[in-house]
């Protein structure tokens, strides 16, 4: 017998922090203007993301096919890059600092489930890149995670707790390899 029951899962008391409709309609604009790779105007993306409550800083790119869950808890500083195929899962607030550079196919994870219910509830904690931070391709940085002030985190990697400024981060989970 499986130790979870998934018919028990709630999300309560978690909530995305809008109505449904401006859901739906930031639903589209995802999928049309965002992960789409047919859409690659930065500045367009940025004024959307306005539009929905994110803060936005100038000169921000978004690469093609990037998937942002709930633009009102993002904050992105002045000059960062996002690259193609990120995906911020922000559950709750991501908070990206100036010229951070997300590189492609990286994961920003705000959430996770309790494996040790039989509910599998539902756990979150915001995202802090300071500024600087470099996160790899197709690396993973965990809830509750903070970046410190340039510090790195490899290719393939997963972080799992909060770095130091000013270091370099690698493996799965990721340790630190150095300072610079």
């Amino acid at each position: 017998m499986s130790l979870h029951d998934l018919s028990k899962y709630r999300h309560t008391p978690y909530e995305p922090g809008k109505n449904r409709l401006v859901r739906g309609l930031w639903y589209c604009a995802n999928v049309l203007f965002f992960k789409s790779a047919w859409w690659p105007y930065y500045g367009f993306k940025r004024a959307l993301l306005r539009c929905f409550g994110a803060r936005i800083g100038n000169g921000v790119i978004i690469k093609p096919c990037v998937n942002i869950k709930y633009p009102w808890r993002l904050s992105i500083g002045h000059h960062a890059w996002i690259g193609e195929n990120v995906w911020i899962d922000n559950l709750v607030e991501v908070n990206i600092g100036n010229n951070c550079c997300i590189s492609q196919g990286a994961l920003l994870l705000c959430g996770n489930h309790d494996y040790t219910k039989e509910s599998f509830d539902l756990q979150v904690a915001p995202v802090v890149l300071e500024d600087g931070a470099w996160v790899g391709a197709k690396a993973v940085v965990c809830p509750g995670v903070r970046m410190g002030e340039d510090s790195i985190l490899t290719a393939h990697s997963v972080l799992t707790r909060s770095t130091s400024p000013r270091s370099v981060w690698q493996g799965n989970p990721a340790v630190e390899k150095k300072k610079y």
